[in-house]
């Protein structure tokens, strides 16, 4: 599934959810779902700065793809996280870097957010695209 579809289907899953309580409650099972890093994996290194609660984010490049990991303290955010991470993790860097971020706008993530958790999606998003950049000029 392409960066594109997948972003299709967030948009679809959300769509079906009436208001935003639903939706809090959605992005909260889907943190559940999350795999948990492991706590070697919790470094400072993987600690992306300019988030409220904390989260770790790691990525490896394997067979040209970059695969993400994550895990966060709170349910919330850790919701949040894996929404990107199932977005993103399996492509290559140059199809992240090239990929647009409306769904975020389109789902009403960004605007229901505390300002403190909107700054936090906005340095997860940064996060991801700096790996993909780096792998991206590590490849090249």
């Amino acid at each position: 599934m392409t960066i594109k579809e997948k972003q299709e289907k967030v948009i679809e899953e959300f769509s079906f959810l009436e208001d935003w309580m639903d939706k809090y409650e959605h992005l909260i099972e889907l943190g559940k779902t999350l795999q948990s890093l492991p706590e070697n994996a919790k470094t400072e290194d993987n600690l992306i700065q300019g988030c409220q609660s904390r989260v770790w984010l790691d990525a490896r490049l394997e067979g040209g793809k970059l695969i993400f990991s994550a895990d966060s303290d709170a349910l919330i955010t850790k919701g949040i996280i894996s929404l990107l991470v199932y977005v993103y993790s399996g492509h290559t860097p140059q199809e992240i870097v090239e990929a647009d971020m409306t769904f975020i706008e389109k789902i009403g993530l960004k605007e229901h957010l505390s300002p403190t958790r909107a700054n936090g999606l906005l340095s997860m998003i940064r996060q991801i695209r700096m790996y993909a950049v780096v792998a991206n000029t590590q490849k090249a």
